[in-house]
């Protein structure tokens, strides 16, 4: 896959150049945006995961004012991918496209990490290990690895065989996601556009960040530890990141969320070793907690 356009890029192309340095200033001061422009750079950010970072996607879209546009490209893009697959990955091209295929849904469970058994029963990591290792270095998936304990050397305490998996273009998903239905059959356009929460834009808005923070040079890891004899003490944390020594978690929320209890016990167990913990969502700027709450456009500046 080609390198793909960020959202300051994508903003660039359509002659936005003034956008990205105020978001800047105001994630700087951790000062609100006001309701009006929140709203206005939310719907451009809608715009660039529902398009895609892909530059034919961009320019079908800026040529055309609609959406249809770079769809039907991300179609044939998604076609021309099977066909090269198929041509050159030899006896492991089952597992790729399998993998490939089960994204979606794998991405659409409360816990996103990628369950092999939902593709075959009894699989294990062995089988398809190198399908995924193919995948990670065509660009076309980023992975997410487990990482047991939140230290500097994220690295050093991974669990390679606990990942998730996302499509490095949250466009290329979109599309993915609908390709059995026509473009006029699907709803989910007008739906993130209009700020119409479902199902599905949890997985979308997760993707997305994972893409924001590969383009802006971090590697992915998050934390989950499950207690069998008491659930009560299961954790998961989206995203970790590394800063000045310490370790940012980083939790994706939808704009309605009430609770946060995965981050409050995360930091019950880890304060020691954790700096600026946030949540990533679809309002304002807002601190509370001692957790900065921050819009999904502002993914970059982590």
């Amino acid at each position: 896959m080609v390198k793909l356009l960020d959202f300051e890029e994508f903003l660039w192309a359509f002659g936005n150049e003034t956008t990205i340095p105020l978001l800047k200033k105001c994630f700087e001061k951790q000062m609100p945006l006001g309701q009006a422009l929140h709203r206005k750079t939310m719907n451009l950010f809608r715009e660039y995961m529902l398009v895609g970072g892909m530059l034919q996607f961009v320019i079908a879209y800026r040529e055309h004012k609609d959406f249809s546009a770079s769809d039907r490209i991300k179609r044939r893009i998604l076609k021309l991918y099977r066909d090269d697959v198929t041509k050159f990955v030899g006896r492991q091209t089952g597992k790729v496209l399998s993998i490939f295929d089960g994204i979606p849904s794998q991405l659409s469970q409360k816990e996103k990490k990628y369950n092999l058994s939902r593709l075959e029963k009894n699989a294990r990591l062995r089988a398809y290990e190198d399908a995924f290792i193919w995948l990670r270095e065509a660009m076309v998936v980023n992975s997410c690895f487990n990482a047991t304990e939140p230290t500097v050397g994220l690295n050093l305490n991974t669990e390679r065989t606990t990942q998730k998996c996302y499509i490095s273009d949250t466009g290329l998903l979109v599309t993915h996601t609908f390709s059995d239905d026509s473009f006029s059959d699907n709803e989910l356009y007008r739906d993130i556009l209009l700020d119409k929460l479902n199902v599905n834009e949890g997985m979308i808005a997760e993707n997305v960040v994972a893409q924001e923070l590969r383009s802006h040079g971090h590697k992915l890891f998050f934390f989950s530890h499950s207690d069998s004899s008491e659930r009560a003490n299961n954790i998961e944390i989206d995203f970790l990141l590394r800063s000045k020594r310490k370790i940012c978690p980083v939790e994706v929320k939808s704009a309605s969320y009430q609770h946060h209890a995965s981050l409050d016990k995360f930091y019950k167990k880890y304060s020691d070793t954790l700096g600026q913990a946030y949540i990533l969502y679809t309002k304002d700027i807002m601190e509370k907690n001692n957790i900065l709450h921050l819009p999904l456009y502002m993914a970059m500046f982590l």
